[in-house]
């Protein structure tokens, strides 16, 4: 086994961002991907103009690639945001404005997989509270991507670099899968598994996939430390990857790394060009 037999996805919201965002689609195709993924691109508008939707749709069809993932309106991200949902009054409130258009947006191009990020605490709002209000917008979130037949993703991030993020341990973000699931009946909110982010946690890695890799709906990598492309630092992340694959996970594995000081396309040199 090895990096050869899993089906690999270029995230374009940290690789080929030197490029403008309509660009990156066909960079991500020119460096032998067929598959890419985003993160809500609007970061200040959850509801875009129609021909800016459009524009991005073309981009991706043009340039012959599949979008395999997509997050909902997360707020300022890359910045100081980690979601939306969760924030109490206006941000919450953008994204429920954001979960048609962007499930709608995920239809017009087959995409199977919407991600919502939980977002930050807030001084001074009641964590319960909050929580109630995550579980309601995650409800109206689950339904709507099961009306596209998707699935919807809950993500755990890192305390280092989120520290107001509440979900930074993967049963902490299995808990809200639960709770999502029990609420809709659907069965379709899943774990995304981000290997970097739980290894920052001090997390068991072998461990959470052998627990997880059956809730586990997508998977994204990046070396640690550093942030960077698989070899940069000291995750055996072709280890883990076969782990999840003798753990029955088949799906995407999101390349969501950082380049460094190089352009994007010179960052892929760890992995055969067969088996992008």
């Amino acid at each position: 086994m090895g990096f050869a037999d899993q089906r690999f996805n270029v995230n374009l919201s940290i690789l080929f961002t030197e490029l403008p965002l309509l660009e990156r689609p066909a960079a991500a195709a020119a460096a032998g991907f067929t598959a890419v993924e985003l993160w809500w691109p609007w970061i200040d508008s959850p509801t875009p103009e129609r021909s800016e939707l459009d524009a991005l749709k073309k981009a991706i069809e043009d340039a012959g690639v599949q979008l395999t993932g997509l997050n909902f309106y997360a707020g300022q991200l890359p910045g100081p945001d980690r979601g939306a949902l969760s924030v109490p009054g206006e941000e919450s409130a953008r994204f429920r404005a954001n979960i048609d258009v962007a499930a709608e947006f995920a239809q017009s191009l087959g995409c199977k997989a919407l991600n919502a990020l939980y977002g930050n605490r807030v001084d001074g709002a009641d964590p319960a509270a909050q929580d109630a209000l995550a579980l309601e917008n995650l409800v109206l979130a689950a339904r709507a991507a099961d009306r596209i037949g998707a699935i919807l993703l809950i993500e755990a991030l890192n305390r280092p670099e989120s520290p107001l993020y509440p979900l930074v341990s993967a049963p902490s973000a299995i808990d809200v899968v639960d709770k999502v699931n029990a609420a809709t009946g659907l069965g379709n909110a899943k774990f995304l598994m981000d290997l970097y982010h739980l290894s920052m946690n001090g997390e068991d890695l072998p461990s959470v996939i052998d627990r997880y890799a059956a809730r586990t709906g997508h998977v994204q990598i990046a070396d640690n430390p550093g942030r960077g492309a698989p070899g940069t630092g000291s995750l055996p992340l072709e280890e883990l990857l076969d782990r999840l694959r003798k753990a029955g996970y088949d799906g995407w594995v999101g390349l969501e790394y950082k380049p460094g000081d190089r352009p994007s396309a010179e960052a892929f040199a760890w992995l055969p060009r067969e088996a992008r």
